[in-house]
């Protein structure tokens, strides 16, 4: 399985999401977590999967310089696309209510990308997922916000909380993406670049 095809590999994870970090442990994979303070800003030009692709290419960069032959290093970047905008994470609740308040009755797109690198190579895959959101009330947003933690989460909700279990209605696409990661590419790409490299 693909942890024995690493096993002479330093497997890093760059990112402090705990929802990313379980997705590590639960594909059995033994990681690091290695973390760099990055300003995630992007050319206003790009939109949609450019975006994700150069946010996630943009945090590898970081780590570049001290990554030894062995190591592999994964960095990623998750947005929600709705309106031909993208909906990153909510600076305040007033700006979670107004976030959750226009994807509330309509569709939009999570957006995952996935940088993974080395010193020889760097490879960046993505997914797009279709959600549907139910009309939420005021009542059930408020709830929401005041209960969960929505300042963390692109699009300022997480599929796997409450407002997911009683809001989402239809999904076109893997879920895991809409939580973080694209959990099945990572491991498709991952054993392909440990048979490859």
């Amino acid at each position: 399985m693909l942890k024995q095809k690493l096993k002479n590999r330093t497997l890093i994870l760059a990112s402090g999401s705990p929802r990313r970090q379980q997705f590590f442990k639960d594909l059995d994979l033994d990681f690091e977590i290695r973390l760099k303070e990055i300003k995630e800003e992007y050319p206003p030009s790009l939109s949609h999967i450019e975006i994700t692709n150069y946010l996630a290419a943009l945090k590898s960069k970081a780590f570049q310089e001290e990554l030894t032959p062995k190591d592999i290093l994964v960095t990623s970047d998750t947005i929600v696309w709705y309106n031909n905008h993208a909906l990153g994470k909510p600076k305040d609740e007033i700006e979670a209510f107004k976030i959750i308040k226009r994807l509330s009755g309509n569709t939009h797109e999570v957006i995952t990308s996935v940088c993974i690198s080395s010193t020889t190579f760097q490879k960046t895959v993505n997914a797009v997922t279709k959600v549907t959101l139910k009309v939420l009330t005021d009542d059930e947003i408020w709830y929401y916000i005041k209960n969960y933690s929505p300042m963390d989460k692109a699009g300022a909700y997480g599929i796997q909380e409450w407002i997911g279990l009683i809001g989402v209605t239809k999904i076109e696409g893997s879920h895991f993406n809409v939580m973080g990661l694209p959990t099945h590419l990572v491991y498709e790409t991952l054993n392909t670049i440990a048979e490859e490299y």
